[in-house]
């Protein structure tokens, strides 16, 4: 009997924001959820701290997840840029906790400004596939332990987002898009080999390191994925 089984998670919330190849005061966002995001919600929804060993321990699983993604259409989704600005207005001397700090340690003489994109009213079922087990623990997305969003903390679902854990992916095809048949839906598949894939995202999740324990950084290596157009229906 297979151990394999199938978590089936809804991503809906006003903003999304999906980064998978920011840089510097640019953060863009992607139009699919990143699995390094998907993942992170699952630690956090266990409790594992960055950096912490039960992460360490936990992240290789969570890796091995194979992760299929599905917009379900429900408005017209666009992209908002949003211009930010942090430390401005603020005494050095008084209030230096309102600062932004330097790579060498010293304050920021200038506001540090940022552009950074959201999906508005975007809609994505997410379907994991691996071993039983894991999609078991990851599974406390239904009580999660610590909060929860989509991609940035200013990103709030707007309904739970844990679906349930099947036996097949039919099932859990089903508890995102009910009775509609799958091949309406356009979908990001991970795939196992370079040759079935049609694209590559790093956002493999390697590391979320970050903490003081830890003397790893963030780390990502290449995920190969397939696009799977949709077929509108014969009239």
């Amino acid at each position: 009997m297979s151990d394999t089984a199938y978590l089936a998670l809804l991503l809906d919330g006003p903003l999304q924001s999906w980064g998978f190849s920011s840089r510097f005061q640019r953060r863009t966002t992607g139009l699919h959820p990143t699995k390094s995001a998907v993942v992170g919600l699952i630690c956090a929804a266990m409790g594992l701290a960055k950096g912490s060993p039960e992460e360490h321990d936990m992240l290789p699983e969570l890796a091995k997840l194979k992760m299929t993604s599905i917009p379900i259409p429900r408005n017209d989704v666009r992209r908002m840029e949003d211009f930010h600005t942090t430390g401005g207005g603020y005494d050095k001397k008084t209030e230096p906790q309102f600062i932004p700090r330097k790579a060498s340690g010293g304050p920021c003489d200038n506001p540090t400004v940022s552009r950074r994109q959201y999906l508005l009213d975007a809609r994505f079922g997410v379907i994991l596939a691996g071993d039983r087990f894991v999609l078991e623990r990851a599974a406390a997305l239904e009580d999660p332990v610590w909060g929860v969003w989509l991609g940035r903390k200013s990103c709030i679902p707007a309904e739970p987002i844990f679906r349930g854990t099947f036996k097949m992916r039919v099932e859990a095809e089903r508890a995102l898009i009910g009775d509609a048949s799958i091949n309406q839906f356009t979908r990001l598949e991970e795939v196992a080999n370079f040759d079935a894939g049609t694209d590559s995202y790093n956002d493999q999740p390697v590391s979320f390191g970050t903490s003081d324990s830890s003397a790893e950084g963030r780390g990502y290596s290449v995920r190969r994925v397939n696009l799977v157009l949709g077929k509108i229906p014969d009239a």
